[in-house]
């Protein structure tokens, strides 16, 4: 049989199961009992695939009926490397090229859309229940699916080649600092002292690149928090995986089709503030809400928690204060840096490496310098623990060690007051 008759065939299953379950639709009355169980969905299209009466190999049989199961209730073609643990990224370019990232590495795999409107009606698929749209008035959307996993996805006309649909798979086991430490993300010493910083309630915003692992890290950090706390989480898309008992979880909304009715990163910071929060965690700061999310570290919420996008902690620094400016408010420069300076305590930067490899290159304490008089307010970030590269083995991964640098950080100070010491064991 080939791909061409295959195709064809799972099209016309697909219009024959499509129908036998619109009629006993109206005879049960219940509209989601074919597509809630994938078995029973299996079993009838099985069935009437040995009606058909074709001679095919069992094994292309069976890639049959899952394909057409895909088809109604899942993603289609890419459905099975949903199910794969080791796949963490899925790229869908056009209906014929598909990449997925495996232990860092991007490799295109043989799985195909019909075309694409195939592609467009995967997407609605995972948009709708989200009460989200993805059409000409607002070609792209960013959305979630079930299992937490995010999806991105733009069409035509921004997309000139074909509707393009990313997602970024999230483990089922939400990640830990001892899975960080398993996964030579970070070494156990540096482990220890975040946990104890976590603890003492100082300021830490996580600073990296796209696809450097900042939401993996901000979660293994916020699972430090002790129990009994009040949370408040604010994200564009609820990617967080915490076991707080009192946790509030935000998330923006998009304008709808008359273009109102969008809450942004900043309203919902504004209205945890009137929440009683112990500790605000924002997903990611890249606008004007980054004044509220520093105001909120600075009055009354010690121990919050986010993230931004920058290629080192100098660079985390300069496009807080850029951002703080696109707030709207008339503040002379010194007077933005000295609420950075003493809003954040620690910036933890995170990186892929070549290889694929995702680690924390650099822990640094954020500090203020004046010279001479206020207008000259500096700020200055100093390293306490850092990854020193040595090259790259045969296989293009990057090699180096871990180590502390001999800074000796000031918050050590904050630490012990509170009660703790870096000395303490890493605990799960």
């Amino acid at each position: 049989m080939t791909n061409k008759d295959q195709a064809a065939l799972e099209d016309k299953l697909h219009r024959m199961a499509s129908e036998y379950i619109q009629v006993h639709l109206a005879n049960e009355g219940d509209p989601l009992s074919y597509t809630k169980d994938r078995e029973r969905l299996a079993k009838i299209i099985w069935n009437m695939l040995q009606r058909e009466g074709e001679i095919i190999p069992q094994k292309t049989e069976e890639e049959i009926v899952q394909a057409v199961v895909n088809r109604m209730v899942g993603l289609g073609p890419i459905e099975p490397y949903l199910n794969d643990s080791q796949v963490t990224e899925i790229m869908v370019n056009s209906p014929d090229v598909i990449f997925v990232e495996k232990e860092g590495e991007l490799e295109p795999v043989q799985a195909t859309f019909r075309d694409e409107q195939h592609i467009l009606n995967v997407i609605d698929r995972i948009v709708a229940p989200l009460g989200r749209r993805v059409d000409e008035s607002t070609p792209f959307v960013d959305a979630r699916l079930p299992d937490g996993s995010r999806v991105n996805a733009i069409i035509p006309p921004l997309a000139l080649r074909s509707p393009a649909l990313t997602i970024r798979r999230f483990s089922a086991d939400p990640f830990t600092l001892l899975r960080l430490v398993e996964l030579d993300s970070i070494n156990k010493q540096m482990a220890h002292f975040i946990q104890v910083c976590i603890r003492a309630r100082l300021n830490i915003l996580i600073s990296g690149g796209t696809g450097s692992g900042k939401t993996s890290t901000l979660n293994s950090l916020a699972r430090c928090i002790p129990e009994g706390e009040r949370l408040v989480t604010i994200e564009d898309t609820a990617e967080l995986q915490l076991a707080a008992s009192n946790l509030v979880s935000l998330e923006t909304r998009p304008p709808n089709i008359e273009g109102t009715g969008e809450v942004n990163i900043r309203t919902l910071v504004r209205n945890a503030l009137r929440m009683r929060p112990d500790r605000i965690i924002v997903g990611e700061v890249r606008g004007p809400e980054a004044f509220d999310m520093l105001q909120a570290m600075n009055t009354g919420h010690p121990g919050s928690l986010t993230t931004v996008h920058a290629n080192s902690p100098a660079d985390a620094v300069r496009r807080l204060e850029s951002m703080v400016l696109m707030a709207g408010l008339d503040l002379p420069q010194p007077a933005i840096r000295e609420q950075v300076a003493s809003s954040l305590d620690l910036i933890v930067q995170q990186e892929r490496l070549p290889g694929g490899k995702r680690k924390v290159v650099s822990i640094a304490e954020v500090l203020s310098s004046q010279e001479e008089s206020w207008d000259n307010l500096r700020i200055k970030t100093e390293e306490i623990f850092a990854f020193q590269r040595e090259g790259l083995d045969d296989r293009g991964k990057t090699q180096g060690q871990f180590h502390a640098t001999g800074y000796e950080p000031l918050c050590l100070e904050v630490i012990k007051r509170s009660g703790f010491s870096v000395q303490d064991e890493l605990e799960d």
